[in-house]
């Protein structure tokens, strides 16, 4: 059945408090200031850090729509991200600023015999609960280091976290709907819209198989509290191991189709070149696209940045992060030379195959001088990282291996 890509305007009216959304001319309910600058690694790094309500200071890319970096030395403070420093990204503004939570209804219709009308109350009272600790990555996280540059949001390495989340399983609400025959995809739409009807609404789909794997997720809380406003309250979806481009904050539509989804924002936008390495020769455009779907495998080293000054002789912990889109991390190597020699880092507690996995290693440098630290992951099916960097025309999926440049006093 054929899918409506306008958005649903009365249903959203009656959800959000309208005093608390952006307005037109660009101002904001919000109280909104820059704390300070940062200097990204990059040509025209330059990025404000700004502080929104429920948030500490974060990198700010845009003001409107909002994309709010995560500084990457909190990554260091832990394997989760804490709810105030966790990125957002949005693709339309206005964007909502309060959502009455007590009429709020998520509704399931389309190619299903039982169509649903679910509030909060619903989700958390008639459905088991799950959790899952997992990886949400904006498809453009490291963008600002492709060599071409690219169009697109300049971010860092900072678009990215990793909460605990709680909710539903989609798979259970899908089969209180009662699928009807035929059901091919699933899409999911927000609280979210465009500012005039000629932008598409941001809608997204997963084939049904996906969405009744018993994975994915409708959550409404994360690292045990309520979802940040910024970060999709009341309800988002969880497609572990996935770009956050699937992760539909402000969920309220979930609709059942009997065909593929063709809107914008599956085809022609977050399309990837059809080949292993998602890549192509820099400048040129790929033969044949497909969706973006599993993050890559990428590893980081948190506890040492560029410029950092260490001891000759004096032992350190380097500590870092890897993840990737749900094989789980079977290997970290570190090198102090590089990359002309490596050794076994030591992984730390497993909190699940779509987590960020903690390692350590202890390093000394041997003498004074320059040192390029690197890092490389593997996973259980044996992908790694590539040394040098790949490259696509939308800037997605950077997995190099990552240098950090120290120098030994």
């Amino acid at each position: 059945m054929p899918h409506s890509q306008k958005p649903h305007a009365l249903t959203r009216r009656r959800f959000l408090h309208t005093t608390g959304m952006l307005s037109l001319a660009g101002g904001t309910a919000w109280n909104v200031l820059a704390q300070d600058t940062v200097t990204l690694p990059f040509e025209n790094g330059g990025r404000p850090l700004v502080k929104y309500p429920q948030k500490r200071p974060l990198i700010r890319l845009t003001t409107r729509p909002p994309q709010l970096e995560t500084p990457f030395a909190v990554f260091n403070e832990g394997v989760l991200t804490p709810n105030d420093a966790f990125f957002v990204r949005y693709h339309h503004t206005p964007v909502p600023e309060a959502i009455d939570a007590a009429a709020f209804r998520v509704t399931v219709r389309g190619r299903v015999n039982a169509p649903l009308e679910l509030s909060l109350a619903d989700l958390k009272t008639k459905f088991e609960p799950v959790e899952i600790v997992a990886v949400n990555q904006c498809s453009g996280n490291s963008r600002g280091f492709f060599q071409p540059r690219v169009p697109g949001g300049q971010s860092g390495n900072g678009a990215m976290g990793n909460a605990r989340w709680k909710g539903v399983p989609l798979k259970d609400v899908l089969e209180k709907s009662r699928l009807a025959a035929g059901a091919r995809q699933v899409t999911f739409n927000g609280l979210d819209a465009p500012l005039v009807p000629q932008i598409p609404d941001f809608v997204k789909a997963l084939d049904v198989e996906q969405a009744l794997d018993g994975e994915v997720m409708l959550a409404y809380e994360m690292n045990g509290e309520d979802l940040p406003m910024l970060n999709g309250f009341p309800l988002r979806l969880v497609v572990p191991g996935h770009y956050g481009t699937y992760w539909i904050k402000h969920l309220h539509e979930i609709t059942v189709l009997d065909e593929t989804f063709n809107g914008y924002w599956m085809n022609p936008a977050y399309r990837i070149p059809d080949n292993a390495g998602a890549a192509v020769e820099p400048g040129t455009t790929p033969a044949k696209t497909v969706p973006i779907m599993r993050y890559n495998v990428r590893s980081f080293v948190t506890s040492l940045a560029d410029g950092a000054r260490l001891k000759a002789g004096a032992s350190v912990t380097v500590k870092g992060i890897a993840f990737d889109g749900g094989h789980g991390i079977r290997q970290v190597l570190f090198s102090a030379d590089g990359g002309k020699n490596w050794r076994d880092a030591e992984l730390g507690k497993d909190w699940g195959k779509y987590s960020f996995r903690e390692w350590t290693i202890p390093f000394a440098p041997p003498r004074a001088g320059a040192l390029d630290l690197k890092v490389k992951a593997s996973n259980r099916l044996g992908h790694s990282q590539p040394m040098e960097p790949l490259w696509n025309p939308a800037g997605y999926m950077r997995n190099v291996v990552e240098t950090v440049r120290v120098a030994a006093v």
